[in-house]
């Protein structure tokens, strides 16, 4: 069966379809970056945001945390109709992706899929770096999870992945610190260690969906030349083509241009910080994850 005979068959059945959203999660905000790019690039589709915010930040917890609070959040969009989620969060990409899909998914649903942002990001390395060496800055839980350079030198073996942790520039965002004087320090101070560690370095990967609202400073601070890597449209790209690859679960999502959003925190709290996100006035609902 080629592709257009499998797209006709897939809307053929849809009517006998339940139609749900498309799930994106992360452990706080910075998913919010994903969300916007998604709905750029496919405005058409309906989307359910959930934001973990009671139990963030991720990052500096275990492997093993990060894996119950994620697959918590994934059995929650699933309930509420989601065929597909996007893991919008490095952290959970990076620490409990895997697991889920080999492990959780054959008996949750076999026909339900989880994506994340790390694969999206790394394929494209090749295409945008000239010298193969490249730098990460992430949070801690993602840069010790590797997950990028193992990534990286898998597809391509002779990269050199250089990585850099920055604890604090997830709270300066969270914090509406972003362009006070002392988030110029911090991303300042993060940049020249990861440099150090490798100056042929050309490429920084943003392995943190809360970095794009610290681009400019980046850039500032980011040696002449570099090329910088937001995920948001990476990933929006990915999916793009992932639909167009695969029309039984393109037939399966809701087409009314709808977003919801969900909290683990207080509304109001999420609210207010969520439309700086998403550069649009947000209302959510609470959620409670266990």
């Amino acid at each position: 069966m080629n592709e257009t005979d499998a797209y006709v068959m897939a809307e053929a059945d849809a009517s006998a379809i339940s139609l749900g959203p498309i799930g994106v999660f992360d452990s706080g905000y910075g998913g919010l970056t994903i969300l916007r790019e998604l709905r750029k690039a496919l405005p058409g589709y309906d989307y359910l945001y959930l934001g973990d915010n009671a139990r963030a930040p991720y990052g500096s917890r275990s492997f093993e945390v990060i894996y119950r609070y994620t697959l918590e959040a994934v059995r929650e969009l699933f309930k509420r109709g989601c065929p597909l989620v996007i893991l919008a969060c490095n952290t959970a990409s990076a620490k409990a992706l895997r697991t889920i899909q080999q492990k959780d998914l054959p008996g949750i649903d076999p026909t339900r899929r989880v994506l994340g942002v790390i694969r999206p990001t790394v394929e494209i390395l090749d295409k945008v770096s000239k010298t193969g060496h490249i730098g990460v800055l992430g949070t801690p839980g993602t840069v010790a999870s590797e997950s990028y350079v193992i990534e990286a030198t898998k597809l391509f073996p002779y990269m050199s992945v250089a990585q850099q942790a920055c604890p604090l520039w997830v709270p300066i965002v969270e914090n509406s610190e972003a362009e006070g004087d002392g988030a110029d320090y911090f991303v300042k101070k993060y940049i020249d260690e990861l440099m150090a560690k490798d100056p042929q370095i050309d490429t920084f990967v943003l392995g943190c969906t809360h970095y794009p609202l610290l681009i400019e400073k980046i850039r500032r601070y980011a040696p002449s030349g570099i090329r910088i890597l937001e995920q948001g449209q990476l990933v929006a790209e990915s999916l793009k083509d992932y639909l167009r690859r695969h029309p039984e679960m393109e037939c399966r999502l809701g087409r009314n241009g709808e977003v919801e959003f969900l909290t683990s925190e207080n509304p109001d709290k999420f609210d207010v910080l969520a439309s700086l996100f998403t550069h649009q006035s947000v209302e959510s609902s609470r959620c409670s994850l266990d």
